[in-house]
């Protein structure tokens, strides 16, 4: 283990208290933290079925009962792929000169607070980067939402394409802060008094039928280089799949790309570096392509994030250990009360040393990218 530079916090008389900062973790409260899943081990993948679209038929009066035409059922996978520690730790001299400062325990506590933060956040950027399998977006890449006074269309029309894809079920608007700045303007004070927002982790206020959030990890994309592409074919309403040609340079995934004559703003999950056939995610084209036609990449752009709960899924549970146990001497669950997220404490005794770590195993996924979109800024 390296030692800790203490020096800065060791002086005869020490009066000043560092208060650990936090950055706002929106997402964590807003997605659907899945329990059950948490049986797996890192890597291990965990099925989540999806059902096919029904298609109605004619009812012919008939003496036999007609045989229903056979679907497919789909699946998409949820996997831990983290199992993560935050450790720090000390000797015995080094809890001796603190108690002639600050005191052991007070700066014990703040590494502690600085190990779930750190932690926290790391969660929180594995949801934000779940931005590129977005369905679609709306707004304007470049120009902050909600700067207009009065103007909450923003946060409407983001909710209007979970609405338009079937997917408006206990939808969730988390913003970066600026887009939170404007909105908190746009509100007032005086209609946001009162309320009991901040008991609901963090909510500013609800607004156009679902609690808006801030979050301090909310991507700001970078576009790809891509210029002059031309789809090499018609394409009909729902294919995500589409090739073009003619042009060059990258189209990277999370971009936010439009086709002349469409204004629906798609979600590129897969792209390419020279001429070839990118993907969108579902639910795919909004209107006919036809052959020939000129793809433009919007701007750089914030990526604030419109979602179902249950699109957006969060698999946590404590770092797994050996059924005969491990040397830890002490371990226990302690709940983040900004973010709601559960991890593990656990403290290791060693040679005049002790080693601390805030612990957690988890996984993040869109199980169903037709129930999220994008708000551009």
């Amino acid at each position: 283990m390296a030692e800790n530079t203490i020096t800065a916090i060791v002086p005869d008389i020490y009066e000043a208290l560092d208060v650990v900062s936090r950055e706002l973790t929106g997402l964590i409260p807003a997605v659907t933290m899945n329990a059950s899943a948490g049986r797996a081990g890192k890597g291990q993948s965990i099925v989540v079925g999806v059902e096919p679209a029904n298609t109605g038929v004619d009812i012919t009066p008939a003496m036999v009962v007609p045989d229903p035409a056979g679907q497919t059922s789909g699946s998409t996978t949820i996997t831990i792929s983290k199992s993560r520690a935050f450790p720090f730790g000390f000797i015995g001299d080094d809890q001796k000169k603190l108690d002639t400062g600050p005191g052991y325990m007070s700066v014990k506590a703040g590494k502690i607070a600085q190990a779930i933060r750190a932690c926290v956040n790391e969660v929180e950027t594995d949801l934000a980067a779940l931005h590129t399998t977005f369905s679609r977006a709306t707004g304007t890449a470049g120009t902050t939402p909600f700067a207009t006074a009065g103007n909450l269309t923003n946060a409407a029309l983001a909710r209007k394409i979970l609405k338009d894809n079937g997917g408006d079920f206990d939808p969730q608007l988390v913003l970066d802060t600026t887009a939170g700045a404007n909105f908190i303007g746009l509100q007032g004070q005086a209609q946001m008094a009162g309320t009991d927002s901040i008991v609901r982790q963090g909510v500013l206020v609800d607004t156009a039928g679902m609690p808006i959030r801030e979050s301090g990890q909310i991507n700001t994309s970078t576009k790809g280089t891509g210029t002059n592409y031309q789809t090499t074919a018609a394409y009909a309403v729902g294919v995500t799949s589409i090739a073009l040609d003619t042009g060059a340079n990258t189209v990277v995934a999370g971009d936010t790309v439009t086709f002349a004559g469409d204004t629906n703003q798609y979600v590129v999950t897969t792209g390419i570096a020279a001429a070839g056939t990118i993907v969108i995610a579902e639910p795919g084209l909004q209107e006919t392509l036809a052959d020939n036609v000129v793809m433009t990449i919007e701007a750089n752009s914030a990526r604030n994030m419109c979602f179902a709960r249950s699109a957006l899924i969060l698999v946590a549970r404590p770092p797994a250990t050996p059924v005969e146990g491990d040397l830890a001497s002490d371990r226990m669950i302690i709940t983040d009360p900004r973010s709601g997220l559960s991890m593990e404490f656990a403290m290791y005794k060693g040679y005049r040393k002790v080693r601390y770590e805030v612990g957690l195993a988890w996984g993040v996924d869109n199980v169903k990218p037709e129930h999220t979109s994008l708000l551009l800024g």
